[in-house]
């Protein structure tokens, strides 16, 4: 039984089928969001509201045809999009979806695991430079130098905004942070600076407006992607989706609080908070336009750098005057 349980809790839920529907969901949720914003439908066609939408793309494109260049560093090129999948994949099943009893937190909860969570949150960009730079074409390549540019910009603020939470809590494990939080729903409110800038450092990870610099269309064709197609781009676009979600699900879990109650609760408290996150993220989307990738280093050291810091210090003097 307890094969059987492993294998339910990596394939199934919460693991790698419910991944790819609940990340499905969310790009739905964001473009419908999105388009609103705009004062357009967006999906409308594909199941009811559009729901299939994103997985009938997903099968559309792993339908076409990948074509790989002929220049292109063949190996490389053909396993990054399946091991960009399989390090958001893996973030994910350490997200605690609903399970609190910290007696029986789940198979892949432990002390660290946010340390951890952060790290596989990291190599996606890494991952995209050297998709990038082995396709060996110039766009992507500028893509792929762009990433790397804007990786030492917000990855410094990020680290410090979602640790902040964790050193009041006095904890470095995700189900304990959360069920802080979820007893202690006041503290919450010291946290609100750390994420506001988590949220920003967040639209840059994921390369969306005004943060969309790497794949610009109009300047550099798609950027690190020019060359990918077929199944590979099917399989980078899913990474995406998911990635969206473990960082969603971490910024609720971290600053939100909790997800109390059992199963159905918990994962109705996990889904109203990860849209709650990406309803901000579309809503940031929606209100700004892409900037240079100057600008983006400029503004995450000179502005999100030093709110992270002042995050920091209100939390470890509340933390001294707590004790």
């Amino acid at each position: 039984m307890a094969v059987v349980r492993t294998l339910l809790y990596l394939v199934v839920y919460p693991g790698l089928l419910f991944l790819f529907v609940y990340s499905t969901f969310c790009e739905w949720f964001d473009r419908k969001v999105y388009a609103r914003l705009q004062n357009r439908m967006g999906p409308t066609h594909t199941g009811r509201f559009g729901l299939l939408q994103p997985i009938a793309d997903f099968f559309k494109l792993m339908a076409k045809e990948d074509i790989v260049p002929e220049a292109a560093d063949k190996r490389l090129f053909s396993i990054l999009p399946v091991v960009g999948l399989a390090v958001v994949a893996t973030a994910g099943l350490l997200l605690p979806v609903w399970n609190f009893d910290l007696a029986n937190p789940g198979l892949t909860s432990f002390s660290g695991d946010i340390i951890v969570v952060l790290y596989l949150l990291s190599l996606p960009t890494l991952i995209l430079f050297l998709a990038a730079w082995a396709s060996t074409n110039p766009f992507a390549t500028i893509g792929g130098a762009r990433v790397l540019t804007m990786f030492f910009g917000y990855e410094v603020p990020l680290f410090l905004a979602v640790l902040s939470p964790a050193i009041l809590a006095d904890s470095w494990r995700l189900a304990e942070i959360a069920a802080f939080y979820q007893a202690k729903p006041l503290l919450l409110l010291t946290n609100l600076l750390g994420f506001i800038v988590a949220v920003i450092a967040v639209q840059a990870k994921l390369e969306r407006t005004p943060f969309d610099i790497p794949h610009a269309e109009t300047e550099i064709v798609g950027g690190t992607f020019t060359e990918y197609s077929g199944k590979k781009l099917a399989l980078f676009r899913l990474t995406f989706d998911i990635e969206l979600v473990v960082s969603s699900g971490l910024l609720a879990a971290v600053f939100l609080g909790g997800f109390p109650g059992g199963a159905v609760v918990g994962f109705l408290h996990f889904v109203v908070k990860t849209l709650f996150v990406i309803f901000l993220l579309s809503l940031l989307r929606a209100l700004t336009s892409r900037i240079r990738i100057d600008q983006v280093v400029s503004f995450a050291w000179k502005y999100l750098a030093p709110l992270a810091v002042l995050q920091l210090l209100v939390t470890i003097l509340l933390k001294g005057l707590l004790s």
